[in-house]
């Protein structure tokens, strides 16, 4: 069911836009594209290029990155046993944000011979920023969480702020950084899709694998350890794959808030606390969110388009503060 919604969700997206294509011909131009099938092409040349140069590029990168948010999240959720947890809670979102603006206000080239290296320095922000975090968390061979993430709060303030720094003494032209920052899929390409895929496949496999054991990690720690669970290997394989899985998605689009909150909730609301269940539907869920979120976001002001942070965070913001209310409800019960 969910594979269908997110089908039919891509399908209505990649028909919306300054030029509307009916969802029907947006379908046989898909179908027309398998060689086995034979299908007259009664539609106009422009929309060829519409749809396979700038629509389903687009829709594709939205649906990559929404799972791969959706499926971090909720590994971060499993992992400190708090379903407010979220992609940015140690770090990963901010530290690519402040490599992406080193390399738009810095005045370094941002292509290289012809391959732009902004998501590579947003990868490696990203990553640089986990691992701080994780070295400072490491004691005597073990991994604290607590420290986590305070230390994760705290680089993710300190890489704020550095990137707030960098934008004041930079040229007064802001857009580029600014839209960046805000995430976006305006320059999508198949290319960030090949490249993309590769890490989120690799770490939904990962994901998937350790569903069974996330639902384990809900217990106290003795526990666990009792149950035969190497824990600490557990929680670095854990922490290594949503890092990755957030860094690639990241790298491409800037940061998009409350994606990975609000996917993995939403599924627990509906179908229980289930890990086995709630991985793979929080990535179905979270895709289709984000395709809407960008469908919202180009189509909302058009010809104008809003970045699509801000549509996932005036989504975000309110079921995240019903999320507090609630679990407020429940601590005074």
């Amino acid at each position: 069911m969910g594979v269908v919604v997110l089908l039919l969700v891509g399908l209505i997206s990649a028909s919306q836009g300054a030029v509307d294509i009916p969802a029907g011909t947006v379908f046989k131009m898909m179908i027309a594209s398998i060689p086995i099938f034979d299908i007259s092409e009664n539609w106009p040349n422009s929309w060829d290029v519409i749809l396979w140069r700038v629509r389903l590029p687009r829709v594709v990168l939205a649906g990559i990155v929404g799972g791969a948010l959706s499926i971090s999240g909720a590994a971060y959720q499993a992992l400190f046993r708090n379903p407010l947890a979220s992609p940015s809670l140690i770090g990963a979102t901010s530290g690519a944000g402040l490599g992406a603006t080193v390399v738009l206000v810095s005045g370094m080239p941002v292509y290289f011979y012809g391959i732009s290296i902004l998501p590579a320095v947003a990868f490696l922000g990203a990553v640089l920023a986990v691992l701080l975090a994780y070295f400072i968390a490491l004691r005597e061979g073990r991994i604290s969480l607590t420290i986590l993430i305070l230390a994760g709060v705290a680089i993710s303030f300190g890489t704020s702020a550095l990137t707030s720094l960098f934008m004041i003494k930079s040229d007064p032209d802001l857009r580029p950084v600014l839209s960046w920052l805000l995430g976006g899929f305006g320059t999508a390409q198949w290319k960030y899709c090949y490249i993309v895929a590769p890490y989120i496949f690799f770490s939904l496999t990962i994901l998937l694998f350790f569903s069974r054991i996330m639902n384990v990690l809900q217990f106290e720690e003795d526990h666990v350890r009792h149950l035969g669970v190497n824990l600490e290997r557990t929680k670095l394989i854990l922490i290594a794959s949503s890092t990755l899985c957030t860094a690639a998605a990241v790298s491409f689009t800037g940061p998009i808030a409350f994606v990975g909150l609000i996917s993995p909730h939403v599924v627990r609301l509906i179908w229980g606390n289930d890990y086995r269940v709630l991985v793979p539907l929080s990535v179905l869920l979270g895709a289709s969110f984000l395709i809407l979120a960008d469908l919202v976001a180009r189509t909302a002001f058009s010809p104008s388009e809003l970045p699509v942070g801000v549509v996932t965070a005036l989504c975000g913001v309110p079921f995240f503060l019903y999320l507090l209310r609630q679990r407020h409800r429940i601590k005074l019960k």
